[in-house]
């Protein structure tokens, strides 16, 4: 029998971390919890969690800084949980190191298939059924190294921080090329759905992505204007930039 997936409830409202709590344990996972920020950064550290559930009003730390934190030695998919409705709010989440976030109220049921969305997410190459052909264990493309196998990408010698999101998201355009991925391609791609399987993406699932890919941009140093890696089409979306190879 596999490992016990962990969990991590960073959350100071105790209903509402009970809650959490028992809905991770329903899907599997062995749960711990926090109440303050600072407690949650220690016990990222030390648990090594595959999900972190983290609210952004903490007592002490605020959740942007906490997550900032968490990310300097962890690529736990991390869902933000928030009263904040503002966009500005859940867009400097993301920015922060967060993978996706719900708004409280939620249901629980919504929160546990997100959870359970991001766990399908394969670890090496794609495998599932539906999801484009999988890329080789190792490619190059503009002097960027990318291993599906042991998920790292290399620039110019330096392994770059990605997150589990923004990995996923490279992988995916670089098993796609030149074809063009809309962002609600993009969002079924990170829930491990076929691209055409025309399941509900909503706006703030694709302005997720627009977030996301920009945060991996500036991880690559690349330009708008003059893409090596990620060129945005207007109005449509994202695809691989061509190739500079002779």
């Amino acid at each position: 029998m596999s490992e016990a997936r962990v969990g991590l409830v960073i959350e100071d409202d105790q209903d509402i971390r009970e809650l959490v709590r028992v809905v991770l344990s329903q899907a599997g996972f062995d749960v711990h919890v926090a109440s303050t920020g600072s407690a949650g950064v220690t016990s990222a550290r030390e648990l090594n969690p595959d999900v972190i559930t983290l609210d952004l009003g903490l007592p002490d730390i605020d959740g942007f800084e906490v997550a900032r934190q968490i990310r300097k030695s962890s690529d736990a998919y991390i869902i933000m949980l928030t009263a904040r409705a503002e966009e500005l709010d859940t867009l400097m989440g993301l920015e922060a190191g967060g993978d996706d976030y719900l708004t409280k109220p939620f249901r629980p049921r919504e929160l546990r298939a997100r959870v359970e969305a991001m766990m399908r997410r394969p670890r090496a190459s794609s495998e599932s059924k539906g999801v484009p052909e999988e890329v080789d264990p190792e490619v190059s493309h503009n002097g960027l190294a990318v291993s599906a196998g042991s998920r790292t990408a290399v620039l110019n010698g330096k392994e770059l921080k990605l997150t589990r999101t923004e990995f996923d998201l490279l992988l995916a355009l670089l098993e796609t090329g030149r074809i063009v991925r809309t962002k609600a391609d993009l969002a079924r791609r990170l829930r491990n759905e076929p691209y055409d399987v025309g399941s509900y993406v909503s706006d703030a699932d694709e302005r997720a992505v627009e977030v996301h890919m920009g945060n991996l941009r500036k991880k690559l140093g690349d330009s708008i204007q003059a893409p090596r890696w990620l060129e945005t089409v207007r109005g449509v979306g994202y695809r691989l930039a061509p190739s500079s190879n002779n």
